[in-house]
């Protein structure tokens, strides 16, 4: 069954930056994965900034798989270095990973000059019936990763939804 002329559900934005959750810096990012999303046809819950914390971002992913929505979408804190700890705490949240997804964000980003999309440890996978996915925090590395995106998801969600029953 084809969603392209309904809606295709409700997402989750989950800014990492500690700057953003303490309200020190404007986020530029969270506003640009809203309008992505609502384009791509997601009815947008809102944007929760948290701390680059296991705990903290573990708490915002389990607060959005039982508040049901159909995809959440993290920015930030998926590279290599110590603060990023966005990976670890997805890990702990998913049911199935998705690793294909990944590696397709890592190699768009990379093609597309995105380098932190290109080097992140960012996860996808599913929890409950939510599709999570760890975006790198750049404008560049979010706008390339929802295109990538764009084709994928619909299905994966159609599938997790019970729609797709080939």
């Amino acid at each position: 069954m084809e969603r392209s002329a309904q809606r295709l559900g409700r997402a989750l934005v989950v800014i990492v930056d500690d700057r953003a959750a303490q309200g020190d810096n404007d986020d530029n990012v969270g506003p640009l994965v809203t309008e992505l999303l609502e384009e791509a046809g997601f009815i947008v819950d809102g944007t929760v900034a948290v701390r680059a914390d296991t705990v903290e971002i573990r708490n915002a992913l389990n607060t959005a798989v039982i508040g049901g929505v159909d995809l959440v979408i993290t920015t930030g804190a998926t590279g290599v270095s110590p603060r990023d700890v966005t990976p670890d705490a997805t890990a702990g949240v998913l049911d199935r990973p998705i690793p294909g997804i990944g590696e397709a964000l890592r190699s768009s980003g990379l093609a597309a000059g995105a380098i932190d999309a290109g080097i992140s440890r960012g996860l996808v996978g599913v929890s409950g019936s939510t599709l999570v996915v760890n975006l790198a925090g750049s404008r560049a590395a979010v706008r390339d990763g929802m295109a990538t995106l764009s084709a994928l998801v619909p299905h994966v969600i159609d599938e997790l939804s019970g729609l797709d029953q080939s």
